[in-house]
């Protein structure tokens, strides 16, 4: 592996914008026999299974690059912080699959980018909440905290998977 930078950045535009559209779960070890990558780019196939949970404003993610010369390693921990609204039997359930297991994850943002979060090591949920709120405003409804820790950052995807649920959970029904 090269170490030298070989490239520069110009200034873009203001043109972007912040926050994540919707998550995919997917089973861990479903994703990474699937992959193709090209130059960071990973390109899904039809063959993995993917859950999509829509998601609008308190989800965030973020990649903290870890890097040490005295040990000369490098990694990235990507976290994941997502809010579902509204308290529901069939998604209590869901997180409770999702905390015993570690999920690879693709986020898609509002600027149309996929990225791929726990590729070789899955992801691991490391802390939430089942919250009702007390004043009429506050949330009612769960957070999840989920980190992944890989030798690269997050892949961007080609595209953003295919929701493979038959019958995604409605929490007001």
């Amino acid at each position: 592996m090269a170490c030298s930078v070989t490239n520069g950045r110009s200034l873009p535009c203001k043109s972007g914008v912040g926050g994540l559209k919707a998550i995919y779960f997917a089973p861990y070890s479903t994703v990474t026999a699937a992959l193709t990558d090209t130059a960071g780019t990973i390109t899904l196939t039809d063959t993995e299974t993917f859950y999509k949970y829509e998601i609008k404003g308190n989800s965030s993610l973020e990649t903290a690059i870890n890097s040490s010369r005295e040990n000369g390693t490098t990694f990235y921990e990507t976290t994941l912080s997502a809010t579902f609204t509204f308290l529901d039997v069939a998604t209590q359930e869901q997180i409770k699959l999702l905390s015993y297991g570690r999920p690879q994850i693709v986020v898609e943002d509002y600027n149309g980018n996929a990225f791929l979060i726990g590729k070789d090591n899955g992801a691991e949920v490391t802390g939430g909440s089942i919250a009702t709120g007390a004043a009429m405003g506050d949330l009612s409804g769960f957070t999840l905290t989920l980190v992944a820790q890989e030798t690269a950052p997050p892949f961007f995807c080609a595209t953003a998977p295919t929701d493979d649920s038959t019958t995604p959970i409605d929490p007001t029904a």
